[in-house]
């Protein structure tokens, strides 16, 4: 095996072995099995559809998040006034009120990283797809990061729904989720769909095949 400064040469994949891994339990198999051993689960060297998926699901989790930002996310009724907050107008009234840090964290947990996920999942599928020149580790760390801030994705509907159980006090005030509460969790879902579509191991073939 020979080293080099942009890495590990002579190294080869499963594939390239023919031999092939189960997703779910990991399991090694010989290229020609169809069924894990262990799990039972369906052995495929490459899912062939990957990338049509995770765009399919990419597309319609940008489409949720339009309305999810346009329509009130928290809808507040008391004796005296009807008011409708969206996403970005509670982050602003909370800034007025001086509680930065809240504010802060909403921005981040409803605006940033949605963003940022859409922005890193269309970049994985592209890379890809064009085979751009990239170090494959950083784009494993890069799929890492994006399967990891999916679970802290759903703060703004559990905090809505929290809101809502709590806060019903008959006449006197009530606190009801807003439209932008279900298009925000079905925006979530799809982006970790697009996510869970995204097969990795294509990092590594588009790496060989531009070394």
């Amino acid at each position: 095996m020979e080293s080099t400064g942009h890495g590990l040469q002579g190294l080869i994949t499963a594939r390239e072995a023919g031999l092939i891994a189960c997703t779910r339990c990991g399991q090694v198999h010989a290229g020609g099995a169809v069924r894990c051993k262990r799990c039972h689960g369906p052995l495929e060297s490459r899912d062939t559809q990957s990338l049509q998926k995770v765009w399919a699901w990419l597309i319609a989790g940008i489409i949720a998040f339009i309305p999810a930002n346009i329509y009130p996310m928290l809808i507040t009724s008391t004796l005296v006034e009807h008011s409708e907050s969206t996403i970005i107008g509670g982050a602003v009234q909370l800034v007025e009120h001086h509680n930065y840090g809240i504010a802060a964290i909403v921005f981040v947990a409803s605006i940033m990283i949605p963003v940022g996920k859409f922005f890193a999942i269309a970049y994985l599928a592209i890379s890809v797809q064009r085979q751009q020149i990239l170090k494959m580790h950083q784009r494993h760390k890069l799929y890492d990061v994006v399967e990891f801030i999916g679970r802290w994705s759903m703060i703004d509907v559990f905090v809505v729904a929290i809101l809502s159980a709590l806060v019903q006090l008959g006449g006197v005030a009530t606190i009801n989720p807003g439209v932008a509460a279900l298009s925000f969790a079905l925006s979530v879902v799809f982006t970790m769909l697009s996510a869970l579509a995204f097969d990795p191991r294509l990092i590594w073939d588009a790496d060989r095949t531009v070394s």
